[in-house]
């Protein structure tokens, strides 16, 4: 079985324009206590992370009530590398020519978002997904979908984000900052996407 890490090494991840940066700090250590603990600080939407509804819908679901077969189960990844050669918005039109009449209850989008890691276009400078391509989705029965972006909405839309209200407010788990999607041989996979379990949790 081969096994594909999509996730990225916390703390050393990028942090969104005023979120909190996240922190290890040790507070033993084995010179003077003998054994080590650490004390981790982060958002809930730092790092490879799911968007639970309650993100942007107010009174929506929240990660400790997602169930697991929404997060593990088959899924697909679709490249779309290609079409940014064209246009940055994705429209459903070339998400049904890129799925083909395939399953998208998890699908994974393939941008290549992790190679401009560590520059200001990993933010500014993404594809995104239209509001009609976000409904198709919805249509076709998607539950999750993920990217290696830092989000599916147009960076002038963070304001608004209604890709992001479209999305959840139909219950489709978003994972954003993923990361190694194109080790990804296979046309379908398993997909298992594990957050922590956090009470009342937006993230």
């Amino acid at each position: 079985t081969r096994i594909v890490d999509l996730t990225m090494t916390w703390p050393d991840v990028p942090t969104y324009p005023g979120h909190p940066e996240p922190t290890i700090h040790r507070i033993a250590s084995f010179e003077t206590h003998g054994k080590q603990v650490s004390k981790l600080s982060i958002g809930t939407h730092s790092g490879t992370h799911i968007d639970a509804p309650r993100h942007y819908v107010e009174g929506g679901g929240t990660v400790e009530h997602i169930p697991l077969d929404v997060l593990c189960g088959p899924a697909m990844a679709l490249n779309l590398t290609v079409h940014q050669k064209f246009a940055k918005a994705v429209s459903s039109r070339y998400l049904a020519e890129a799925v083909k009449g395939r399953s998208v209850e998890r699908l994974l989008l393939r941008f290549d978002g992790d190679k401009r890691l560590g520059s200001v276009d990993y933010y500014n400078d993404q594809p995104w997904l239209t509001e009609e391509a976000a409904q198709w989705l919805i249509d076709k029965g998607c539950k999750l979908v993920g990217l290696d972006t830092p989000m599916p909405d147009n960076p002038g839309d963070v304001h608004t984000m209604p890709v992001h209200k479209r999305l959840l407010g139909a219950g489709v788990v978003i994972v954003e900052y993923l990361v190694n999607i194109a080790a990804i041989r296979d046309d379908y996979f398993r997909l298992i996407v594990a957050p922590l379990k956090i009470k009342d949790g937006d993230g």
